[in-house]
């Protein structure tokens, strides 16, 4: 039996009825491959704030550190958009635990399930074999750059875009190296024409093309990449991009799958990783038990697939995913006008159902 030490970070809104489910998949589908899990439960976000007074407590990320992988559920609460002055904010507590674990690289992977194109307001024609893998540089960028505040009495912010060489570099090699396996493309998406960052980052990525000769490497403004995703999202395989670029042509992306909570992503450096659903907290439905907790279920697929080295494990949680599906069993987030009223589920039920269909599926390929 191989034991895993899992740092759980539900944070905040529907954080933690999401990432309940999460730790009862992984358990559930690790039990057949003889994989057990020790679950550590550490604030994060608005939660943390409340009872420490920061967002990352030191215990948080010695936590993290010491784990084999980090679950994180969601943070972010409307306490703070009515109050733009404060300057402890829950987001800050992500951040500094992107920085303090080294993470890197963001890899968010848009796949479709056959059976909720209809959710997506694109046509099916066109987003139909859809299989995008984002590179979203993580640790750069417009978030972290210096300086940054206020002038003239509060009546001017700036921020500050930048990178180096070595960030651009490292995020890079990894795109390549998911491409090699793939499709053998790269979209690698900057704003080259006006930012002097992008600049470098396009230099950066055309003086390693030479090193991965059998990919091709196409380079496109963001503001073109925005419109094809809409267009024809099947042209892309793997895109790299930046910080802020990667934040919001992925959040794009999410509705080619249909909703935000079908789609994983993992947080990756040199270490432990972390994987998270990449949609909000949601306050509006916390409590309500209508979050949908695929996403975060996916999530720890990829945690097995990217972190612990058990594959077979990530493989059953999908399948276990896709035959819910299959079975036509929806959140409200993913019906349809199709959908069967008797098989609208509320977070407890569908996270049921992924358990059930686990046992069935493990059962199943048991040798006799």
């Amino acid at each position: 039996m191989k034991q895993f030490n899992i740092c759980v970070l539900a944070g905040d809104g529907i954080g933690k009825e999401v990432t309940d489910w999460g730790v009862k998949a992984l358990e559930t589908a690790g039990r057949y491959h003889e994989l057990s899990f020790n679950f550590h439960h550490e604030l994060l976000g608005h939660a943390a704030i409340q009872a420490t007074g920061n967002p990352l407590p030191d215990a948080t990320l010695e936590r993290c550190k010491a784990s084999d992988a980090v679950l994180l559920g969601a943070i972010g609460d409307p306490h703070y958009d009515l109050n733009p002055h404060l300057k402890v904010r829950p987001e800050q507590g992500l951040l500094a635990l992107r920085k303090g674990l080294g993470l890197f690289a963001n890899i968010r992977p848009i796949l479709l399930f056959d059976e909720l194109l209809d959710a997506s307001s694109l046509k099916r024609a066109v987003i139909q074999g859809t299989d995008i893998l984002f590179f979203r540089e993580l640790t750069g960028g417009i978030y972290f750059g210096e300086p940054r505040g206020r002038k003239l009495n509060g009546t001017v912010a700036y921020d500050t875009k930048v990178y180096a060489k070595y960030e651009v570099d490292r995020i890079a090699r990894m795109a390549f190296e998911a491409a090699k396996s793939r499709k053998k493309i790269l979209h690698s998406v900057d704003k080259a024409n006006v930012l002097e960052s992008s600049r470098l980052w396009r230099e950066v990525v055309q003086d390693l093309t030479p090193e991965y000769p059998e990919v091709e490497v196409v380079h496109m403004y963001v503001d073109n990449a925005a419109m094809q995703l809409i267009k024809n999202p099947k042209q892309f395989d793997v895109v790299l991009t930046g910080n802020m670029f990667g934040d919001i042509l992925t959040d794009e992306a999410s509705q080619i799958a249909g909703s935000l909570g079908m789609l994983a992503s993992a947080s990756i450096g040199n270490e432990v990783g972390l994987f998270e659903p990449i949609h909000g907290s949601a306050p509006d439905i916390a409590g309500q038990n209508i979050a949908n907790p695929l996403a975060t279920i996916l999530s720890t697929a990829l945690m097995c697939n990217r972190s612990l080295n058990a594959p077979t494990t990530g493989q059953l949680i999908i399948d276990a995913v896709d035959a819910v599906l299959k079975a036509g069993y929806r959140t409200k987030d993913i019906m349809g006008p199709q959908t069967d009223p008797q098989k609208v589920l509320g977070t407890h039920k569908m996270g049921e159902q992924v358990l059930n269909h686990i046992h069935s599926i493990a059962e199943k390929n048991v040798p006799a």
